[in-house]
């Protein structure tokens, strides 16, 4: 529910939790930290602002997908939202391989946002204060408490720090400047201070947006049609209300007068000119980088795509910019389709200040402040998924962390938000981190089609899923083992059809005399896909779940809290400083540090045996 409150600065409430902003990473935490039945106060600088998509109005995408599913399958709120939102679903990748094929919705950001703040409104134990957190106050190591601009001091036990680019934001358009967290929207500064007083490593980051077009300006006619899927795949593993019209997207190209017009300002981007330090996502990079970093191409895509169905405006994907207004429109209306374009917001940069999220542990509790988590763009991420997946992680271990539970650790073998958080709290982030495939080892145990099966004991722990979806979860479980033990009995020509489905060019539908049971209720087309795909893939399935076995012997061998790693002789001064500062649970992790050897690993394996055998931990020398 909202709370209204006294503008007289005092002690108003003592939530068991409070969460710092209300982006796609704090709406998540906050309802989390509600559900397991903790009370939350969620602090945002604008309470209507609550899950607003403030860059692409899409949910989902490569890697992205696999992540919504996941949040979904664990009780999460974005796959819902997206779902009931979307003006348009494809499923990407589609001709690939099952590893790499991932669902996409563009969403309405108004409904999607309405939707949001609806939610919260209605979820018992949640309070939404409208304010700005400037002040972290901790007491012997541990959070107590936050100050706030307008209501001063609130005492909790938790807080989860998702402050987005709000931290310390500042817009650039061209040599224009101004303070903010996103356009007409106030930045919050006193926060980054606090956090560099507690002793926090901050470092300053960029993202940054196109302009926004309006729709009856658009000559589509001179664009390529993008339709949406037939037969949509959606994100919850709740049933949802399926869009009766999908509106299409569009395709255009930016040519050699775009791309010299670019050029011939490159300077007077904000990029540029000096006036931006923090660096911008290498793979999601403004039109100016694209421009300068791959001369030799002569055009770049532009997607086309609406907002919202209650607003005329339009996204042109692939244009973000911090270049001045007059060369925006310039270069914009050189684009085919846009030529009599009518730019109703300008594109620009905004740089923020995040925190080095080496400082986590995987709980993404930090290390110099119990109590303290940290989500989101804070931890260095882009993208509203990673953003959500971590909210989510943060509000569920610090439910744990309160009731003095085990925290909930996916491993990279488990989900691919494992794998964000991993790599977040043992690499750290030099860049804005983004989630791909390519960054999963094991990525074909770790479809989109699989996350309800893989996460449900996960889920039924943290009690936020509800059992509707734990039961189609087990429903569907059940039908997969059935399915398996038909299509081994069943042969066509002397071969079982489960041999048979192993050919890359064989389908189920083509056996479906042999199976008629399959193609009545309770099976649907989603579960025969899944089966067919086990199928298929049954051997490198099984060699890769003997890969992680092996790999877990060395992965879980514990790494004791109590070891010193300076009384570690032999070990390389960057190696023991890294590891002093990422304390790292297990072997495994301490693995994927960047700089950590082979030989450091050895040294410390060694170190650790003669702990546990009453020794102090030191190697010897010589």
């Amino acid at each position: 529910m909202i709370q209204e409150v006294d503008e007289t600065r005092t002690t108003v409430r003592r939530p068991d939790a409070v969460v710092v902003g209300g982006g796609h990473a704090g709406v998540e935490a906050a309802r989390a930290l509600a559900l397991m039945g903790q009370s939350c106060l969620l602090v945002s600088l604008r309470r209507d602002a609550l899950g607003r998509m403030s860059c692409n109005p899409s949910i989902g995408g490569l890697a992205k997908g696999q992540l919504v599913r996941e949040l979904d399958a664990l009780g999460g709120l974005m796959g819902m939202i997206a779902d009931r939102s979307a003006l348009q679903f494809r499923l990407l990748n589609a001709s690939k391989g099952p590893a790499v094929r991932s669902p996409r919705c563009q969403s309405d950001n108004v409904d999607y946002n309405a939707r949001v703040v609806a939610e919260l409104e209605n979820t018992p134990g949640l309070e939404i204060l409208e304010d700005e957190v400037v002040e972290l106050i901790a007491e012997d190591g541990r959070i107590v408490g936050v100050d706030c601009a307008r209501v001063g001091r609130i005492e909790t036990r938790v807080v989860v720090l998702t402050t987005g680019t709000f931290l310390g934001g500042r817009l650039h358009v061209g040599d224009a400047v101004e303070i903010g967290g996103r356009v007409d929207e106030p930045a919050a500064h006193r926060l980054s201070a606090s956090l560099l007083r507690h002793g926090f490593r901050l470092g300053r980051l960029k993202t940054g947006t196109p302009p926004r077009l309006h729709r009856d300006s658009i000559d589509f006619a001179r664009m390529e049609l993008q339709e949406g899927d037939a037969s949509p795949t959606t994100f919850s593993y709740l049933p949802q209300p399926i869009i009766d019209r999908q509106i299409p997207c569009h395709i255009t190209r930016t040519g050699p007068r775009t791309h010299a017009i670019i050029a011939a300002n490159l300077e007077r981007s904000a990029m540029y000119s000096g006036s931006i330090s923090g660096r911008g996502p290498r793979y999601c990079p403004s039109i100016e980088d694209k421009i300068h970093r791959f001369a030799g191409r002569d055009s770049h895509q532009v997607f086309i795509e609406p907002e919202s169905r209650s607003t005329p405006i339009y996204y042109p994907n692939g244009i973000s910019t911090s270049l001045p207004a007059e060369v925006q429109e310039a270069f914009v209306r050189s684009i085919p389709g846009l030529e009599e374009v009518e730019i109703l917001r300008h594109g620009y940069a905004v740089e923020y200040d995040y925190v080095d999220p080496t400082e986590l542990d995987s709980r993404l509790m930090t290390r110099r402040l119990a109590g303290l988590f940290h989500a989101g763009q804070l931890n260095g991420t882009t993208g509203y998924e990673e953003a959500a997946a971590q909210g989510f992680m943060a509000g569920a271990n610090a439910a744990l962390w309160l009731r003095g539970e085990e925290p909930l650790v996916l491993g990279r073998h488990e989900a691919y938000i494992g794998v964000l958080i991993d790599d977040l709290v043992t690499r750290g982030v030099q860049e804005p981190y983004r989630m791909f495939t390519s960054l999963a080892e094991h990525r074909l145990l770790l479809r989109h089609d699989n996350a309800d099966l893989r996460l449900a004991a996960a889920a039924r722990r943290l009690g936020i899923a509800g059992p509707e979806r734990l039961e189609r979860s087990g429903t569907k479980r059940e039908l997969l083992d059935r399915g398996r033990r038909l299509v081994a009995g069943r042969q066509r020509d002397g071969r079982t059809l489960d041999r048979l489905l192993r050919r890359q060019d064989a389908r189920l539908d083509d056996h479906r005399d042999l199976l008629p049971e399959l193609y009545e209720a309770p099976w649907d087309v989603e579960i025969r896909t899944l089966l067919e795909t086990e199928v298929r893939y049954q051997g490198y399935v099984e060699r890769q779940h003997e890969l992680v076995a092996k790999m877990r012997k060395a992965e879980t061998m514990a790494i004791p809290a109590e070891l010193d790693y300076a009384r570690v002789p032999q070990l390389r001064a960057e190696a023991r400083e890294k590891l002093s500062a990422i304390r790292p649970r297990t072997i495994g992790q301490a693995a994927r540090i960047s700089g950590i050897s082979q030989p450091d690993l050895s040294l410390v394996m060694i170190a650790i045996r003669r702990l546990e055998a009453g020794g102090s931990g030191e190697t010897g020398r010589g």
